[in-house]
């Protein structure tokens, strides 16, 4: 069946709401964009709208060439009204997204981008995670303990797969984690044993029910726009045997509110020093 994530969220977003009223001023996140085509610019009106539910304010710089991106960055990572930073893609031609997520301050790198943030995973120290891979986490969480399970992530992505996997076998979560990509023979085989299943490779409605075992929970991340409509990576006919989340209003939507906690996070860690 498809799982409803809306308790989860809820929950997050009324948190949020109250970490906001405890602060002495609004959280600030500022977004770069660069060369914003129409699905960049419906995420940042769907961001707009939500920083403002929550009480956070929210501020665009539109900034066209790559010199202006280099000089931008360390200048939001210095100004002492601005919280988090996101930077939005496309990114200009021949720009290093590892150079530029590198100019983020890891205090305001609300998105968990910058290598410094990637690595402080590894080693299990305060950094904001991937926000698209801390949302499959919860969801994960929320389902299901984690702990001694066998959970298969297909997709080795920088923002998804790869910290997906880092997040679920830190002490605490305790999963084994298995990651496949497109250079593994026979993934059927391998996500067939595993209890937890994540997908995350941009191919719509690519894994259907022969992939996964009954009863298993498959966290879908995958968003493609097939016929004017927005799928999955996952058959939704996976739902009749597997607990799946649904495609939109899953891990896209948890994905939002956990982008604006981490905002109030890094607000408190630099106005109330938590």
């Amino acid at each position: 069946m498809f799982v409803s994530i809306e308790p989860l969220y809820a929950s997050i977003v009324e948190d949020v709401k109250a970490r906001v009223s405890n602060l002495p001023r609004p959280p600030k996140l500022a977004v770069v964009t660069c060369q914003p085509d129409p699905s960049t610019q419906s995420y940042l009106k769907s961001q707009e709208k939500m920083a403002k539910r929550l009480g956070i304010e929210y501020a665009v710089f539109e900034v066209p060439k790559a010199t202006e991106l280099k000089q931008i960055l360390p200048k939001l990572s210095t100004d002492v009204s601005v919280d988090g930073i996101l930077l939005t893609h496309p990114l200009p031609s021949g720009v290093s997204e590892f150079e530029v997520a590198s100019l983020v301050s890891p205090e305001k790198d609300v998105e968990g981008r910058n290598p410094h943030s990637l690595g402080s995973i590894l080693y299990d120290a305060f950094a904001f995670a991937p926000c698209t891979a801390e949302a499959v986490v919860r969801i994960i969480k929320y389902f299901t303990n984690p702990a001694g399970k066998r959970v298969v992530v297909v997709g080795r992505s920088v923002t998804v797969g790869k910290p997906v996997a880092m997040l679920l076998t830190q002490k605490g979560v305790d999963a084994t984690v298995t990651i496949c990509h497109s250079r593994t023979p026979d993934i059927p085989s391998i996500t067939r044993e595993a209890d937890i299943v994540v997908v995350a490779i941009g191919r719509a409605k690519h894994l259907t029910k022969d992939y996964f075992k009954p009863g298993a929970l498959v966290v879908d991340v995958g968003i493609n726009v097939e016929e004017n409509e927005i799928v999955g990576d996952v058959d939704p006919s996976v739902a009749e045997v597997c607990d799946l989340t649904p495609v939109p209003g899953g891990v896209g939507k948890v994905t939002t509110v956990v982008l604006m906690e981490h905002v109030v996070r890094a607000a408190e860690r630099r106005i109330l020093g938590k």
